[in-house]
């Protein structure tokens, strides 16, 4: 019987660290856990909602780190182009982001400061991957094709190797059936290597495609 664990979790405290940065008491701990997914949420929507003209940049949020002090949440969003989201919204793109994360926060919570980090090359996380490849997907791209044209935007950054997995009723066939390529190494049972990891799922009008990215990068 196989024992499958997540890439990021395997590796926290060696080579990848959490995404929220926070201590609560145990009987609050849940709804801190819920509100970051609600901050993260409203982000992703706000993009989507405000940010229609550039394709590229609404899958080019790679991560969000939340980080809280006592009444301060901190919001560091890594990105491909940040002065578009800065733009958005006739210039008030980060008041108006800051206003929508405020109304998904408890009352204890009175300020939210976020910054913006961006990121080195198009689609090298594996977040911006996988989202460009569901984009392609619901647009009735055969999923082949799709696969081919991610390894190769992938084999132009500095990676040692790449694996992707779409699994579901590709192609709208009436079996589901798990598709795989990969390109280089990917020693997911080394601690040492640096694996970059994404589950993103693609609502298709076929049904739910799951799509999983591992990316290697290097060994320490």
């Amino acid at each position: 019987m196989g024992q499958k664990i997540n890439p990021l979790s395997f590796r926290l405290g060696i080579t990848k660290n959490h995404h929220s940065h926070w201590f609560a008491q145990p009987k609050i701990y849940s709804e801190y856990l819920q509100e970051d997914e609600k901050v993260r949420n409203c982000i992703e929507n706000y993009v989507h909602r405000h940010i229609r003209n550039s394709s590229n940049y609404r899958v080019g949020i790679a991560r969000v780190e939340i980080q809280r002090k006592t009444d301060l949440l901190l919001v560091e969003i890594h990105t491909e182009f940040p002065a578009l989201l800065i733009e958005s919204s006739h210039g008030q793109g980060i008041e108006q982001l800051k206003r929508d994360v405020q109304r998904n926060l408890l009352n204890r919570i009175r300020r939210v400061h976020i910054t913006l980090t961006e990121i080195a090359g198009t689609y090298g996380e594996p977040n911006i991957l996988a989202k460009y490849i569901a984009l392609q997907l619901r647009s009735r791209v055969a999923f082949r094709r799709i696969t081919r044209k991610a390894i190769e935007l992938e084999k132009k950054k500095n990676i040692k190797g790449i694996k992707i997995q779409i699994a579901g009723r590709l192609n709208g066939a009436e079996i589901a059936r798990v598709e795989w390529a990969r390109e280089g190494r990917v020693p997911l049972q080394t601690l040492r290597a640096q694996i970059d990891y994404c589950y993103y799922p693609a609502k298709t009008i076929h049904g739910v495609l799951g799509i999983k990215v591992w990316i290697f990068r290097d060994e320490q």
